[in-house]
């Protein structure tokens, strides 16, 4: 009956399990690349085991920012990359340690490694020890510049931030303006888009292990990854021989920020249909086909003049009231905002963008949430960053069957 098939359904639809529901992952990382890359996959339904050192574990864990509640302080960047993740603390330096991990791998799906090129292959933990014992293993290694053989460049055993990879790619030569020095973007940029593209590149492994039955090497490098931000330089060079200049381009205006009355706008015309609704709206007709401004490159030879123009009629009005105007003409527009006004924007809310987790110390916080939604998937899990060692004795006891007077042994060692 149709009341017994809608039960049915309810009843499926209530044991659907996230995508990545099985998979287990050992994480050995630090810092933003790795923790993030991993965070995507946990957020996916992944079983993720994070290595930490002993006593210390992952450096974020002591950078500010703080939550603090009493005498308990907890650090915001490693509350924020390492959600729904497991804690192992294990001193992969010992013997004892190392065989601890190897363990792990013999049951793991997925390792992602963001240490130091070289640093794993030293302690005879890289892929190629790795894949002997466990043939449909895909082990991720983020670096600054990449390490797949055959791939290799002579920056491949540098190490690197994510300022680095700004730099290198082009990126930094392109941000501010052309009288002042090349600046950054946003903190950590180039981490989270590595660890963005390198879970990409494991759902690409994975998928290709369904068919092959094997695993891989996933070579994720941070030059690579900002390289392809910057795909527009590459095209323009590549096309033009036209080296782009910071705060100006040749080819369009107006597109940046333009002041209201109560705060800015963001504006971009690509295109002469565009302008001509611009034109429009701000009852300046007379400049569709002026000769000054009838082409994206006229236009740009031109903003001197036209900027004024644009904020003219901008200043009088707020932010809302230009935003309707432009946008119910076909002009896409949006506020920029503060931190405070996108923890307030009702779209962000609609779209649950920020999530909130629970921390049993140090209370909840709303954190940005994995960017994507699938349909026919349950909500991500909130479970807060764990404590430095928190899952040890859970996972050598359930996972690797270790006896308690084993565990006790390596406590003892200071191995975990």
């Amino acid at each position: 009956s149709a009341r017994e098939s809608q039960l049915s359904l309810s009843l499926s639809m209530n044991n659907i399990q996230r995508p990545l529901d099985g998979i287990r992952v050992i994480a050995l990382e630090q810092y933003m690349s790795g923790p993030y890359c991993s965070m995507l996959l946990a957020d996916a339904g992944a079983e993720v085991i994070k290595i930490e050192r002993p006593g210390s574990g992952d450096p974020r864990r002591s950078i500010p920012p703080f939550a603090q509640k009493g005498d308990i302080k907890k650090a915001g960047g490693f509350m924020a990359y390492n959600r729904n993740k497991k804690s192992l603390s294990l001193n992969i330096r010992s013997n004892s340690g190392q065989k601890i991990f190897l363990d792990l791998v013999k049951i793991a799906d997925v390792v992602v490694e963001n240490l130091r090129p070289g640093s794993v292959n030293k302690l005879g933990l890289g892929y190629d020890t790795l894949k002997e014992i466990n043939p449909k293993l895909i082990y991720a290694a983020i670096s600054g510049f990449g390490r797949l053989e055959g791939y290799e460049g002579p920056d491949s055993q540098r190490p690197a931030f994510d300022i680095v990879a700004e730099a290198m790619s082009g990126i930094m030569h392109l941000v501010g303006f052309e009288d002042k020095p090349p600046s950054w973007t946003i903190y950590g940029m180039a981490d989270i888009y590595s660890g963005m593209c390198t879970a990409y590149g494991i759902m690409q492994a994975l998928f290709m292990r369904e068919r092959t039955g094997k695993g891989q090497f996933v070579d994720s490098a941070m030059l690579d990854n900002m390289l392809s931000l910057n795909e527009r330089m590459v095209m323009l060079y590549s096309i033009t021989g036209q080296v782009p200049k910071r705060g100006q381009l040749n080819h369009l205006f107006p597109r940046g920020a333009f002041k209201c009355k109560d705060g800015y706008l963001a504006l971009n015309i690509p295109d002469d249909i565009m302008w001509e609704r611009l034109c429009k709206v701000i009852d300046q007709q007379e400049l569709i086909d002026d000769e000054r401004s009838k082409t994206g490159t006229a236009r740009a030879a031109h903003s001197i003049e036209l900027a004024p123009i644009i904020e003219n009629w901008l200043k009088n009005k707020t932010r809302s009231e230009a935003e309707s105007l432009l946008n119910e003409n076909g002009v896409p527009v949006g506020p920029i905002l503060t931190a405070k006004e996108v923890f307030a924007s009702e779209q962000v809310k609609a779209r649950k963008g920020l999530i909130e987790i629970k921390d049993p110390d140090v209370g909840s916080y709303r954190f940005a949430r994995t960017p994507v939604h699938l349909s026919s998937a349950p909500e991500i899990p909130t479970e807060p960053a764990p404590d430095l060692g928190e899952h040890t004795n859970e996972i050598l006891s359930s996972l690797l069957n270790y006896s308690k007077a084993k565990i006790k042994d390596l406590q003892k060692h200071e191995i975990i």
